[in-house]
């Protein structure tokens, strides 16, 4: 499996909802399969090989081994009495709409940009293969097989080479960048027609790599234009409340967090520091009424990928001017640091949290934090 196809797999799996949050393969790709019900690829490419994929994704859906200890991985168990609470019943009524958006922008002058950044700062690393030599040990012990040191390595060279006429792989290269920035394959055609010479020879050093980098260039251009025109309409569609049970993975609690108060599960795995210290001051928190870290499956949509909210949190009424609140954690608030897409849906979420908020006369706020003072300061101003 080539790269381009393994990233249509992915795309395929991501969009129908089939990983868990860890990326592992999800119960609703098993019973679907089972039942007859798995959602049809959309890309051509996967299309052509789909029944041939299914025995690889199998093999990815493993029970994780039982520990020495005789201790097993479990899910989180939910706190039913938190949950039930009626002040996140009722910010969960208030952030569980789904939306369809709508942007206009001048196709003319997003050719133009992304031609000149592609020109600018588009970069693309040969392909490279590393051959390893090593040599068994003369004495060797079961240990050693254990420990992964039953061999010596005797040199390591690194080969580049560029991509060959008589290759046997081939690229849909316009399909393949129109599918991952959503643009038609015309206006695509248009940008690469207007790159320099130069720029379009990259494509021979790794076409892969250059199909993901001009991608994901022309989506942070994109991304530029699409959000002051973009407007949100809510459906009558809604997120179910057992997302938050049926997309759990199982976890070794004796390596998570203190037992919590106020999440709407007794415990929470974090991505880093920053959360981890972010909810030990949620827990302790008088303001703090009831919080939870958002499954995957709870997103946006956006013209530049899903947006994945972190955290939603119902404080005392009275307490502070915003009750209800959507929480993204970042490390560092400056948008310079931030990469353009993951920006872009930052402020998507915005619109999108306060087209909803017209229904109510307490609406939802939202933001972007590093810490819990941040927050504070944004949910009291």
């Amino acid at each position: 499996m080539d790269e381009p196809l393994a990233q249509a797999l992915y795309k395929y799996l991501d969009k129908n909802d089939y990983l868990n949050e860890d990326d592992t393969i999800a119960e609703r790709y098993i019973r679907g399969k089972e039942e007859g019900t798995l959602a049809m690829p959309t890309s051509e490419a996967l299309s052509k090989v789909f029944e041939a994929v299914w025995p690889i994704i199998d093999s990815l859906h493993v029970d994780m081994p039982q520990f020495i200890d005789g201790r097993k991985p479990k899910r989180i168990p939910l706190n039913e009495s938190n949950f039930a609470r009626n002040e996140f019943q009722m910010l969960w009524d208030r952030i569980n709409h789904k939306a369809v958006y709508h942007v206009e922008f001048d196709s003319s002058e997003l050719i133009r940009k992304c031609i000149e950044c592609l020109d600018d700062f588009l970069t693309v690393t040969a392909m490279q293969y590393a051959v390893r030599v090593c040599v068994q040990n003369d004495k060797l012990e079961v240990d050693d097989l254990t420990a992964g040191v039953g061999f010596r390595v005797e040199s390591n060279d690194t080969y580049f080479e560029t991509a060959s006429s008589s290759s046997t792989i081939k690229y849909d290269l316009l399909g393949d960048i129109a599918g991952s920035t959503r643009l038609t394959r015309r206006t695509v055609a248009e940008i690469l027609r207007g790159v320099s010479k130069k720029t379009f020879g990259k494509f021979r050093l790794s076409p892969g790599h250059f199909i993901d980098e001009v991608g994901r260039l022309i989506d942070e251009q994109k991304a530029t234009l699409i959000v002051e025109h973009l407007t949100y309409d809510v459906t009558v569609g809604r997120f179910d409340s057992a997302i938050f049970t049926e997309t759990q993975r199982k976890q070794d609690l004796s390596k998570s967090s203190e037992r919590l108060k106020k999440h709407i599960y007794e415990y929470v795995f974090t991505d880093s520091n920053i959360e981890r210290a972010f909810v030990n001051e949620l827990d302790l928190s008088s303001e703090v009424v009831v919080y939870a870290k958002l499954p995957r499956s709870f997103f946006i949509p956006t013209p530049v990928g899903n947006d994945n909210p972190d955290w939603a949190i119902a404080f005392t009424e009275g307490s502070v001017k915003h009750v209800y609140f959507v929480a993204e954690t970042k490390g560092s608030l400056s948008f310079l640091e931030l990469k353009g897409i993951e920006s872009a849906k930052i402020e998507c979420a915005s619109k999108f949290f306060a087209s909803l908020s017209n229904n109510y006369e307490q609406g939802i706020s939202c933001g972007v934090i590093t810490d819990y003072a941040e927050l504070t300061r944004l949910v009291t101003s």
